[in-house]
């Protein structure tokens, strides 16, 4: 018998699981697929994600987290199902049974009471014996590599598909923290809008999100970049393509990167003058897929002025983040004393 030890980054749009002392072992959509008519479940992860947009009317493919919260308990719990199970295939554990599973989950600094249970109960009925839950910005800054435990400032902004997050930390707590939903989804949403409203042209989400990930820019002054990217025309419903450049893409999203910088400026603004000084010289750090956007960091720069780094691999911070607290127990006293 053995202790099965797994943190896991329960994102709105993915979801990454990491095994104590092996790293990270599963990759894969936050998607689910299921039946219309008896919500039996058909696909989880990737192969649901393949699903998208391309079922009949019996079959709906959703995501069950919403900001990063659960929408659909029973969704989210054979979702848990399905990753807890793809991480013992990856571990090579299966027939074995654990004689004891132990989590340490993500989920957003906000979430209220009702909502953190929801996530404990899931983890629960998974299997799990027990169950910690860590702020997601928390386990973004621990990920980075930042001292989250001494007696300094640290600021991190962790940008996902639902919600951005940013706060500041010491002493292994939230000092203050800032939650919005200007993050991944809201960009997507609209580029997609964009296009329907200036091009005539109907995208989906995952043609948004390409258009984001390829050309997309926060700051006009970095080089534009064009894509052809075909839809539907809104008026004559056949196929058409148009070429889209990354000012067009910064025109779209502006309007989300502007709640971003206040809800940032905020943030810093409401930090005790001690604990500014530190951010000042130390700087503002970016973790999370949003952090990949071209320029964001010389945006955030110019706006609040003060030192702004991407984290390195910053799509994973969160799980390294849960993955270093499982294996480091003065650690896990710190930060989740309160959140068993």
């Amino acid at each position: 018998m053995f202790t099965l030890d797994l943190g896991i980054d329960l994102g709105t749009a993915n979801t990454l699981v990491y095994a104590a002392n092996h790293g990270i072992i599963v990759r894969e959509p936050s998607t689910i697929a299921v039946a219309v008519r008896d919500r039996k479940v058909l696909a989880v992860g990737k192969e649901a994600y393949n699903m998208a947009g391309k079922t009949p009317e019996n079959i709906v493919v959703v995501r069950p987290l919403k900001d990063g919260n659960i929408a659909d308990y029973d969704a989210t719990l054979e979702m848990i199902k399905y990753y807890i199970k793809k991480a013992k295939e990856e571990l090579k554990l299966i027939p074995f049974i654990p004689r004891r599973m132990r989590l340490v989950i993500g989920v957003p600094s906000g979430a209220t009471q009702v909502q953190r249970r929801a996530v404990e109960e899931a983890a629960e009925a998974a299997g799990a014996r027990e169950v910690y839950l860590i702020a997601e910005p928390m386990a973004a800054a621990i990920g980075a590599g930042l001292p989250v435990e001494k007696p300094q400032g640290n600021m991190v902004m962790d940008i996902g598909g639902g919600t951005t997050e940013i706060a500041t930390i010491s002493l292994g707590g939230l000092v203050e923290v800032k939650s919005v939903n200007a993050a991944g989804d809201a960009m997507n949403q609209a580029i997609v809008d964009y296009m329907r409203n200036q091009e005539k042209l109907f995208i989906g989400e995952r043609t948004a999100e390409e258009i984001k990930i390829q050309i997309g820019k926060a700051h006009p002054e970095v080089t534009d970049k064009e894509m052809k990217v075909t839809g539907r025309d809104v008026t004559s419903g056949l196929s058409r393509s148009v070429f889209v450049n990354s000012t067009q893409v910064l025109e779209a999203i502006q309007p989300i990167l502007d709640e971003m910088v206040k809800a940032a400026w905020e943030t810093l603004a409401n930090t005790p003058p001690e604990l500014h000084k530190d951010i000042v010289e130390n700087g503002l750090w970016l973790t999370g897929g949003g952090a990949l956007l071209r320029g964001l960091d010389r945006l955030l720069r110019e706006k609040l002025n003060v030192p702004v780094r991407v984290a390195d691999n910053p799509l994973e911070c969160v799980v390294i983040g849960t993955g270093k607290v499982l294996e480091n127990v003065d650690l896990l006293k710190a930060v989740l004393g309160e959140n068993r």
